[in-house]
């Protein structure tokens, strides 16, 4: 028999009521998981939690409210890594990326390249004339990634990452790899997928370098603010890494002869990074007086100006070669075994990575040799020719 409310009208089916009590008694086990895992967790943030270990069989209605619900399980946002003070590492605010939009560092105008809108994950959007990656909008559910527009071919290679949001999750990776580079592998999976393989190389927020799924000790934590440099050198067949424009030092060698490009990738949701310089200059006696020109005066913050050249020659360097004069070689005593090599980072680097626990191939030293031979790696002693 059909019951009738106070208006007359029939109430909802049997049915519909059994729904009401499932959906009720969903939604006081979803609120059940949450509240241990913030008990777990203690912590009170709602607002980053793209990493949930959420069933995701579930709806996604009820996965979407339990993702804004549960909190991540990974590292907290890194702060006091910026290259300035707009970061307010203080302000509580500044973890939730609510700060002002900072534009320190970011004066270079002319980009040899940009992210590539054809070739990437479907979790990566652009903004910024193709300069900003923003990683999962809504929610994460998995790994995002994206890589450069160019292959880079022969010469020095010189770009700059920002990173404009809160740095946190299971991974947030900049580097380099091949167009064999698989950027959808990891969609569904929370992953350090730059450097999980022999086609790329990956820098994870945590300092740990990554290739062949081998992770390697090499930097300090990086967070929001941070400016991470790469300068891929193809005629050494060099990588190295600098962090807010100090040299940390060679993350891979032996990179001659591949068909590289920049990659970035995150887990975060909510997280972005941005290219704030991309830079190619051919390997040239220029290119090579000005590296020399950083190491003599490593403390200048203007070496042109220093010198007090001719204006249109400052302005030329400027133009050409002003990277090599913004990044500042590591501190320290060089050691007189090891190779020079055509980077703006001291001789040595502090450390070399990849193939891990080698050092780069130093090169007999006889005392017959001239001074000029010994300027040059032995394996590169007949491509002089090219730069004369």
């Amino acid at each position: 028999m059909l019951r009738r409310g106070r208006s007359g009208r029939p109430r909802p089916s049997a049915c519909s009521e059994t729904r009401h009590v499932m959906d009720s008694q969903m939604m006081d086990s979803v609120m059940s998981i949450v509240a241990e895992t913030e008990e777990c967790q203690r912590q009170t943030t709602t607002l980053m939690s793209d990493e949930s270990e959420v069933d995701h069989q579930v709806t996604s209605q009820v996965t979407s409210e339990l993702t804004e619900a549960v909190i991540p399980s990974t590292l907290a946002p890194v702060l006091g890594e910026s290259f300035c003070q707009c970061a307010c590492g203080d302000d509580p605010n500044a973890i939730f990326g609510i700060s002002t939009e900072c534009l320190c560092g970011e004066d270079d105008d002319d980009f040899d390249w940009v992210w590539d809108q054809r070739v990437k994950s479907s979790g990566a959007f652009l903004s910024c004339d193709d300069r900003k990656v923003s990683f999962h909008s809504d929610y994460s559910c998995g790994t995002a990634a994206i890589r450069g527009t160019r292959e880079l071919t022969e010469g020095q290679h010189f770009w700059e990452i920002k990173m404009t949001s809160p740095v946190y999750g299971t991974d947030m990776m900049v580097g380099i790899g091949t167009a064999e580079v698989n950027l959808e592998k990891f969609k569904y999976n929370f992953g350090s997928l730059l450097g999980h393989d022999e086609d790329s190389w990956g820098l994870s927020y945590t300092g740990l370098l990554q290739h062949k799924g081998e992770k390697v000790d090499f930097s300090s934590r990086f967070g929001q603010g941070s400016i991470i440099g790469l300068h891929l050198d193809t005629w050494h067949g060099t990588l190295t890494v600098y962090k807010n424009r100090r040299c940390v030092g060679v993350a891979a060698t032996k990179l001659q002869n591949k068909k590289l490009y920049p990659m970035l990738c995150s887990t975060a949701a909510k997280s972005s990074m941005k290219v704030i310089r991309a830079c190619y200059t051919p390997t040239s006696l220029q290119y090579l007086c000005c590296t020399r020109l950083r190491k003599i005066l490593p403390t200048s913050a203007d070496v042109p100006t220093v010198l007090e050249l001719p204006p249109g020659l400052r302005s030329l360097l400027h133009r050409r070669f002003g990277w090599v004069f913004s990044i500042t070689p590591t501190e320290g005593n060089p050691d007189p075994r090891s190779e020079p090599v055509l980077s703006a980072c001291p001789t040595p680097v502090p450390k070399v990575c990849f193939e891990p626990s080698r050092s780069l191939p130093r090169s007999p030293t006889p005392s017959s040799s001239s001074s000029e031979d010994r300027l040059w790696p032995e394996d590169h002693q007949s491509k002089r020719c090219r730069l004369t």
